[in-house]
């Protein structure tokens, strides 16, 4: 059997690797368009030029990664002929750079200044309506070239965005685990490898141990050896586990879930979180470790009931309206080793908000 594991050119790590961006572009090309989310345009605008201190071009990021953004971001960059996109922000920003790069055929650098999703790393980007339900996936031909934290933007965040990212990564190594006892393909279409299941596992692990630490931390908007430890873990490794791993239910579920209105205020890794629980009571995974999940999701203020993503007053036909679009044909849920459907998609979604109303 051949396997595949997929990974970024570069990832730079750490307080103050924001300096080092003139530096790395320099090496990828001579024209950039950086790409930046107008909430951290003041943030980083210092950091914003070569290595001779010529200023980047600059555009601000619409707010959704959608086809019509793309397409007009893409507009501007061949008027400037542009041979370089560098995405600074969060989640969407960055799947939005990394769409255009593709566009342009132009290499990459990633800059989050949130540890809220697994995004920065991976070959994908998540399109979405100009409205905020899923649409599609983009799966890229290559990573992207640089991948670039700096640490004492992360902490200056608001907490929430820290947890959210560690809702994300919850998911890598039970999304992983269904994939390899399977035998399913990874984002290449093929399976993953040991090293990447092996990622996906020191990524849970690494949740479990540094979670609360970091979390500390982050609220008093310092960087400790703990915070580092997660960003790591919600940006690479559950970049790499999710990518060379695979994917299944946890994410489809919460592809699903952006289809009722009600979830569109929450944070993407707020709702894998309640796809990660779904997942696990889907797959009947032992109630140990049922009960460990949702112990380190209220203990870190992750949701666990539907109430936290706005669903509160969710009917049984909204809920199946949400599973059906996890269970359509196409979707990771199918990598799962074990049968699916809409109506135990919404039986797990309904037990796991039973459990959570519970603690």
């Amino acid at each position: 059997m051949v396997t595949t594991s997929i990974f970024p050119g570069r990832y730079v790590q750490g307080a103050g690797a924001l300096d080092l961006l003139g530096e790395e572009a320099a090496r990828l090309g001579r024209k950039p368009l950086a790409l930046v989310d107008k909430s951290v345009a003041a943030l980083v605008s210092g950091a914003l030029h070569a290595k001779d201190g010529a200023p980047f071009d600059q555009q601000e990021f619409g707010g959704e990664c959608s086809e019509p953004e793309i397409a007009r971001l893409e507009a501007i960059a061949r008027e400037k002929a542009s041979d370089l996109v560098i995405g600074i922000g969060g989640g969407k920003a960055l799947d939005t750079a990394k769409a255009l790069a593709h566009a342009l055929g132009a290499p990459v650098i990633i800059v989050p200044t949130l540890a809220s999703t697994d995004a920065p790393c991976s070959a994908l980007s998540v399109i979405y309506t100009p409205e905020g339900a899923f649409h599609r996936y983009l799966f890229l031909p290559q990573n992207p070239q640089v991948v670039l934290v700096d640490s004492a933007l992360i902490a200056r965040a608001p907490a929430r965005f820290l947890v959210a990212g560690m809702g994300d990564a919850l998911s890598t190594w039970f999304e992983a685990e269904d994939c390899r006892i399977k035998g399913a393909g990874n984002m290449t279409g093929r399976p993953g490898n040991a090293t990447a299941y092996a990622l996906a596992r020191l990524c849970y692990d690494t949740l479990l141990e540094y979670g609360e630490q970091a979390l500390r931390a982050c609220e008093r908007q310092v960087v400790t050896p703990a915070l580092e430890r997660i960003i790591e873990a919600n940006t690479l490794l559950s970049g790499l586990g999710f990518e060379s791993g695979g994917l299944s239910a946890a994410h489809a579920i919460h592809n699903g879930l952006t289809r009722l209105h009600g979830t569109h205020s929450y944070w993407h890794g707020e709702k894998v979180a309640i796809g990660t629980q779904a997942l696990a009571i889907l797959g009947g995974r032992p109630p140990a470790l049922i009960e460990e999940i949702y112990d380190f999701s209220a203990r870190i203020g992750l949701p666990t009931t539907l109430a936290g993503i706005g669903l509160e007053d969710a009917s049984d036909a909204e809920l199946l309206q949400a599973a059906e679009a996890a269970c359509a044909p196409g979707e990771t849920i199918h990598n799962a080793p074990y049968p699916v459907s809409p109506q135990a998609v919404l039986a797990a979604l309904r037990a796991g908000d039973a459990i959570g109303r519970g603690l």
